[in-house]
């Protein structure tokens, strides 16, 4: 039955039937074919699986990111952005990488940080003499930080599965991030060296006072999530919920550029987008009964334990195993339906489930820019008219830097750790 299973999972993803949907059929038809047990049980797991206070961080988070680039905050961050970067050769491409960064420590998602930045920018880096691979390229591959540096939807996931620490896990994204966001910028600058890419004026000191102001209030946003939750003032929940309701003040009446008539579209846009994600995430957590009952999770550990004598060895093979999953699937479902059978043997090699968190995390965000999935690879595509094959040849290069980054911090972990030891060592 399980082998059944399996091929019929393979082959609805291979004749294009949305991830989610399949998930829910092989569920349905996997419980429904165990002995004795009702149908009803499949919704009744769906149900359970949303029944968390952690999730409904997700669409809190998701409406962030909306109110922020209806309320025109990215453009701000842009704006900064160009002052601090613009003077170097390709500055429009740093300022890209660079304002990624800062749009990840305010919304947590990626896919927003590709749509809100990639139509100004693209267009902008296109009249400004970039090719179409760098300016698809690096908008695609910057977005990933999104899910990495805090605040981060993935981290949620992983911690109410795990019941690892969020706090931990948001201050151990935030040195992976920045290698990361670094390590592009480098690669930006040899680049633009080598194709002569323009660089801007340097801007005066009174304009670049007038621009960090302007950005302040979008900034202190993570520093307001990532304080709360540390300092235990509030959950994850919590916190999504103050920066969703700090945007829309600041966008409202700080920034002004946010109306009353313009909440009810950008609910809808927040409630679809959410509606995916969280659909996935409850079939996946009824696949996860099923997966219980053919005690996969046992059959991993005694498989890991018999013929992988070392958590090095583990490392590779999750790393790569992962890099597969990413490729089809979100990184929500995929952590709901395989966190749980790897955790086991992840703890009997002694590793922090903090560590585990951000290989799985940082792992699954390359999977955002690989197709056929690649959601960010997509958009970024879209916007900027060019073929998926073109895209995915053009983030090669940074796929490299981000699993360069990711090989550091899964053998060398306290590179991800000095910061939340550093604030808070009872995290640990």
């Amino acid at each position: 039955m399980g082998f059944l299973l399996l091929g019929l999972f393979i082959i609805l993803m291979l004749i294009g039937v949305p991830i989610a949907f399949v998930i829910g059929i092989v569920a349905l038809l996997g419980i429904t074919g165990i002995p004795y047990t009702p149908e009803a049980t499949v919704p009744m797991k769906m149900v359970n699986g949303l029944d968390s206070f952690v999730l409904l961080a997700v669409p809190l988070f998701i409406l962030a990111a909306n109110l922020m680039n209806s309320g025109k905050i990215s453009e701000k961050l842009i704006n900064l952005a160009l002052a601090i970067v613009g003077p170097i050769r390709g500055g429009l491409a740093h300022a890209n990488i660079l304002v990624s960064m800062m749009f990840a420590g305010v919304s947590g998602a990626s896919q927003a940080d590709t749509a809100g930045v990639g139509k100004i920018l693209i267009p902008s880096m296109l009249k400004k003499g970039y090719d179409k691979e760098t300016a698809v390229g690096v908008t695609a591959a910057s977005s990933t930080v999104g899910v990495v540096i805090p605040p981060s939807i993935p981290m949620i996931i992983f911690a109410g599965l795990t019941n690892a620490s969020i706090g931990a896990l948001f201050l151990g994204g935030i040195v992976p991030g920045i290698l990361i966001g670094l390590g592009m910028m480098l690669f930006v600058y040899i680049l633009a060296v080598k194709r002569n890419y323009p660089r801007s004026q340097a801007v005066e000191f009174k304009k670049f006072a007038k621009l960090f102001l302007e950005a302040i209030p979008a900034l202190l946003t993570p520093i307001i999530i990532i304080g709360g939750i540390v300092t235990g003032f509030f959950t994850a929940t919590e916190a999504a919920a103050v920066a969703s309701l700090y945007t829309l003040l600041v966008c409202m009446f700080y920034y002004k550029t946010l109306k009353v008539k313009d909440l009810p579209k950008i609910l809808m846009d927040t409630l679809a987008l959410s509606s995916l994600s969280l659909f996935a995430l409850a079939c996946a957590s009824a696949l996860g009964e099923l997966m219980s009952y053919y005690q996969l999770g046992t059959a991993a550990q005694e498989f890991f334990t018999n013929n992988v004598g070392s958590e090095w060895l583990f490392i590779i093979i999750l790393i790569v195993f992962f890099l597969f999953i990413g490729t089809f699937m979100d990184a929500i479902p995929a952590m709901i339906l395989f966190v749980p059978v790897i955790l086991p043997t992840a703890l009997e090699f002694g590793m922090d489930p903090v560590h585990l968190g951000l290989i799985v995390v940082i792992t699954l965000a390359i999977g955002l820019i690989t197709p056929p999935y690649g959601l960010c690879l997509l958009l970024a595509a879209k916007i900027g008219d060019m073929s998926i094959e073109r895209s995915f040849v053009a983030v090669i290069p940074y796929i490299a830097i981000v699993v360069i980054v990711l090989l550091f911090i899964a053998f060398f972990p306290e590179i991800a750790f000095f910061i939340p030891k550093a604030i808070n060592p009872g995290l640990f």
